[in-house]
C-alpha cells in the first residue's frame, strides 16, 4: 500500500465537529497552535463561541470560523457541508469528532432515540465526508479522522445504539482508508477510552430506564472518565501527522482491544459478566465512555 508523507498542518484548513468541549475543544487549540485555519462546528453556541474567541486572541494570524449545527438534522449537516465547500474549496483535514451517548437496554430506548444516536454518530460523519471529499482531495496530502470509541471495539450489553454507531463508523473508516489512499488522503480511526469530557452529563437516557437509576448511575460513571482530553487531542494530532491508521487512547481502550483480539467470541462473555457485576453493585452506567 502507498506510504503517505507526513501531514502538514500549517496553512491548511481543518474542519472539526464537536469543537465546543472535550476532545474537540482541545483539538481546536492544538490545530491552531500548529497553524491550521479552522472551521469549528457544534450544536452548543454558548460553549463554541468562547473557544473560537480564545483561539483568535492567541493566534490572530489564523482564520477561525464557527458554525452552529445540529448534526442529528440531515438538513443542517448538508447546510454545513455546503457552507464549507463554498468558502473553502480545498481543505486539508476533516475531523468527525461530535458524538452523543444513549444509556439503556435495547428494550428501554425508543427507536427515535436509537436513530438520533445513529444520525449524530454515524450518518453525520458519512454525509460530511461524502460531501467534502472534493475539497479534501483538491490538493494532495489531505487527511480524515473519524472518532469512534472503545465501544467500537467491544459491545457490552446496555449500549446497543452507541455500539452500533461506533462500529459502523469504524467500518466506514477502514473501508475508506483503502479507497482514499490513491488520492493521497489518509484516514485515522480513533478509539478513545474513558476521556474526561461532558459526554456523561449530556448523555441521552432511554425513555424506559427507571428514573431512580438515572442520576446515581450518571454520577458513578462520570467518575470513571478520567483521562485528560488535552492528552487525547495531542495523541490524535501526532497520529494524524504520522498518518496512523488506528489510534487507541488510554488503557481502558487498549486492554479491551487486546481481549477482543485474543478471544474474538469469548470476550463477549467476559464483558457481559463485568457489566452484570457492576450492575449488581448498583454501578452499571446509564451512559457510556467516549
Amino acid at each position: 500500500m502507498t506510504r503517505l508523507p507526513e501531514y502538514r498542518f500549517a496553512g491548511r484548513t481543518a474542519v472539526l465537529t464537536g469543537a465546543a468541549g472535550g476532545i474537540g475543544e482541545q483539538l481546536a487549540y492544538g490545530l491552531a497552535h500548529r497553524g491550521s485555519d479552522l472551521v469549528l462546528a457544534d450544536v452548543d453556541e454558548a460553549r463554541l463561541t468562547p473557544v473560537a474567541d480564545r483561539i483568535r486572541a492567541a493566534h490572530p494570524a489564523i482564520g477561525v470560523q464557527t458554525v452552529v449545527a445540529d448534526l442529528a438534522d440531515r438538513v443542517a449537516v448538508e447546510a454545513l457541508a455546503t457552507r464549507v465547500l463554498t468558502e473553502h474549496p480545498a481543505i486539508g483535514l476533516l475531523v468527525n469528532n461530535a458524538g452523543i451517548a444513549l444509556g439503556g437496554r435495547f428494550d428501554q430506548v425508543t427507536t427515535d432515540q436509537f436513530e438520533q444516536v445513529m444520525n449524530v454518530n454515524f450518518r453525520a460523519p458519512m454525509l460530511l465526508t461524502h460531501a467534502l471529499l472534493p475539497a479534501l482531495t483538491a490538493t494532495p496530502g489531505g487527511h480524515l479522522v473519524n472518532v469512534s470509541s472503545l465501544f467500537g471495539l467491544i459491545a457490552p450489553p446496555g449500549q446497543s445504539a452507541y455500539c452500533a454507531s461506533k462500529f459502523a463508523l469504524r467500518g466506514l473508516s477502514e473501508s475508506l482508508r483503502g479507497e482514499l489512499i490513491d488520492n493521497g488522503v489518509g484516514v485515522t480511526t480513533v478509539h478513545p477510552g474513558g476521556i474526561k469530557t461532558r459526554i456523561a452529563e449530556s448523555a441521552l437516557v432511554g425513555s424506559h430506564v427507571p428514573q431512580d437509576e438515572i442520576e446515581p448511575n450518571r454520577r458513578l460513571f462520570a467518575a470513571l472518565l478520567s483521562y485528560p482530553p488535552e492528552k487525547a487531542a495531542e495523541q490524535i494530532l501526532r497520529a494524524v501527522a504520522k498518518r496512523k491508521a488506528r489510534l487507541l487512547i488510554a488503557s481502558s481502550a487498549k486492554a479491551p482491544d487486546i481481549l477482543a483480539r485474543l478471544l474474538p467470541v469469548g470476550h463477549a462473555r467476559i464483558v457481559r459478566a463485568a457489566t452484570v457485576a457492576a450492575s449488581s453493585r448498583g454501578t452499571r452506567p446509564a451512559v457510556i465512555k467516549r
